[in-house]
């Protein structure tokens, strides 16, 4: 229980880490002179970073102890946010987000060794929900932070960067402090034939599987439409729908509480299909439905904006605006009934995002059993590569269009390719 609650943590530093950028994404663009191509790159970067980290820290965490490959995967994150906050142009941003990419890739292959070591394959989908869970909970917790930081003065962001570089740093004692080596291990096979069969299999055997190829094409898909909703979701507020900076701040919290809720929720239900003798892999595939439909629903967003008769309320409320509190509250609550529902498809389409991953995490645990952290960084680089790909992409479509709606529209359908692949090719294993 005590791990769990030390991974929930981990993958909250590492969205904080990650997502303070996001969030202060209007503001570093004007200071630094960014265009949407540019922000692009930067994002891209990281994922280009990510994905050859993933490889590394991969291989890293199969060879030795998680207990000492994950701390220093953190310490080097937290160095590398510490560092951003001290960027003073797009050079040095683009460097830190590089290196910041490459640290950070250590989380989810030591994460999900974690996992694998402790639980069983029905609760796998459960307990990746709690690891995947925390990313929320350090989405969530960003916004608010920083909407205590920042001072109308340039350059007020930068202190963020750093106070949540020094909470990752805290974490390395507490893991070194609660975690043993002997948590770790994995039992032998008790049949001697499947013990000698893994003993002599490589690891790249797996990479010409079924499984993997499906495995491949989910995290391609889904990490592309939550990457690319993830970073540009606070400018598609303010510069798409015209709200002000701290109402941005506040509704990205929200937002992530309900992406929070609907990873849990794909846990759950999963969990309890299986319980009532579903089969894992028809527990997991409702889950995943649930949450494609939920996602899908992002679709919608551009229509209702562009029904709306006036130009939204709070275009009145600018980033720079020095309107208070309850000015701004009361502009929110004059917003029209469409803008209302496109809000709330936007919480509803962010709790589908997250639902997915647990299932992903899941099925990916199942392409192999002895090399757990090589698989799943290789299937991560391929994800990371095409979502990296994605970023100055979505950049240059707002900047041809004016907005982002058509890159909007093109993500919506993307996780629907994935749950095909599983339901029509993945194998069922009739030993569950």
């Amino acid at each position: 229980m005590v791990i769990c609650f030390l991974l929930l943590l981990a993958s909250a530093v590492n969205y904080m880490d990650r997502q303070t950028l996001a969030v202060t994404a209007s503001r570093i663009k004007t200071e630094f002179e960014l265009s949407n191509v540019q922000y692009g790159r930067v994002e891209a970067v990281f994922g280009y970073s990510f994905a050859l980290g993933s490889i590394l820290w991969g291989f890293l965490v199969d060879r030795f102890s998680v207990r000492w490959i994950y701390p220093i995967g953190l310490l080097g994150w937290s160095l590398m946010g510490f560092l951003t906050g001290w960027a003073r142009d797009y050079n040095e941003l683009f460097t830190c987000r590089l290196l910041l990419g490459i640290f950070e890739s250590a989380h989810w292959p030591c994460g999900l060794k974690t996992t694998q070591a402790l639980l069983s394959k029905q609760s796998r989908a459960m307990g990746n929900s709690v690891l995947q869970s925390g990313t929320s909970i350090g989405a969530i917790l960003t916004p608010i932070v920083m909407l205590a930081i920042l001072t109308p003065q340039p350059g007020s962001w930068r202190f963020g960067f750093q106070a949540i570089a020094i909470v990752g740093a805290f974490w390395v004692f507490l893991w070194l402090y609660v975690v043993r080596d002997k948590d770790f291990v994995i039992q032998s096979p008790e049949d001697p034939q499947e013990h000698q069969y893994r003993s002599s299999y490589r690891w790249w055997h797996d990479l010409f599987t079924t499984k993997f190829a499906i495995v491949l094409l989910m995290i391609i898909c889904i990490n592309t439409m939550w990457q690319v909703v993830r970073a540009w979701l606070p400018l598609i507020m303010q510069e798409n729908y015209g709200f002000s900076e701290r109402q941005t701040l506040l509704f990205n919290s929200l937002w992530y509480i309900a992406t929070d809720l609907g990873c849990v929720a794909s846990g759950l239900i999963a969990l309890s299909m299986a319980r009532k003798g579903w089969s894992v892999k028809s527990s997991r595939l409702l889950s995943l439905l649930l949450g494609v439909s939920f996602f899908a629903a992002i679709i919608a967003v551009p229509f209702l904006n562009h029904r709306i008769q006036a130009v939204p309320v709070a275009t009145a409320v600018a980033v720079q605006s020095p309107l208070t509190w309850e000015q701004e509250a009361k502009a929110f609550f004059e917003l029209q009934p469409l803008q209302f529902a496109m809000l709330g498809i936007l919480l509803a389409s962010g709790a589908g995002a997250l639902a997915i991953f647990p299932i992903y995490y899941s099925f990916a645990q199942d392409v192999s059993p002895m090399h757990q952290g090589k698989v799943t960084s290789v299937s991560a680089t391929g994800g990371w590569l095409a979502s990296s790909l994605a970023q100055p992409w979505f950049g240059w479509l707002k900047d041809q269009t004016g907005n982002y709606d058509i890159g909007l529209f093109l993500i919506s359908v993307l996780p629907v390719f994935p749950l095909l692949a599983l339901y029509f090719f993945w194998p069922n294993d009739h030993n569950e």
